[in-house]
């Protein structure tokens, strides 16, 4: 497997894997979290999915998609939307809610991490590991490339152990709530934005 990063500037390049990865968010958040986000009969794509938006997917040896996520500035603005948790602090998304943190976390050096999923067909706890693996650090090439130094995301808390397994050292910003269209606990959590072996270094 490998990983591929865009913006919608050069989404071209690469083929239908944009429109695959939203095809997979709507099989995933839609059909089986029964999240109450907008969708089609194809495809899941919010107010977010913008030209501040950064992706990061991963491909199989067949050039399918099998995992992605969007991530953004915490310094955006698209018209009236900023990124989803800190408009979901502001009151502007009513399905989040408001008080997940003590302060709103603005600026570019900080970037919000979203619609992370991984397919059902990727079944081993190994290949889904490897997936995570590649769309963080595809995430921190394109953050650490603009500026940012922390990657930050309101998520299941399945990633927060995830995450530590695979040594990038996370922590959680605030309390877990229960998210009322799955059941499921979320929170919001962090990472350094550095690859592993930096951090190794540094610790060293």
């Amino acid at each position: 497997m490998q990983n591929i990063t865009f913006n919608l500037s050069n989404v071209h390049q690469h083929g239908g894997a944009f429109f695959d990865y939203l095809a997979l968010r709507k099989s995933f958040f839609v059909d089986t979290l029964n999240w109450q986000i907008p969708h089609n009969a194809d495809v899941e794509m919010d107010q977010y999915d913008n030209p501040m938006a950064r992706y990061c997917l991963v491909l199989d040896d067949e050039g399918r998609v099998m995992a992605g996520a969007r991530a953004m500035s915490c310094a955006a603005q698209w018209g009236d939307h900023t990124y989803m948790l800190k408009d979901a602090m502001t009151g502007k998304l009513s399905t989040i809610p408001t008080d997940l943190l003590d302060t709103i976390i603005d600026g570019p050096e900080a970037w919000e991490c979203t619609r992370l999923v991984i397919s059902p067909e990727v079944k081993s706890m190994r290949a889904r590991t490897e997936c995570l693996d590649l769309i963080v650090g595809g995430l921190i090439d394109m953050a650490t490339a603009e500026g940012a130094t922390t990657l930050i995301s309101l998520s299941n808390l399945w990633l927060l152990r995830a995450l530590k397994r695979l040594g990038y050292g996370a922590q959680l910003l605030g309390e877990p709530y229960e998210n009322d269209d799955d059941g499921h606990k979320y929170a919001v959590m962090a990472i350094a934005a550095r690859h592993k072996e930096e951090a190794d270094r540094q610790v060293a």
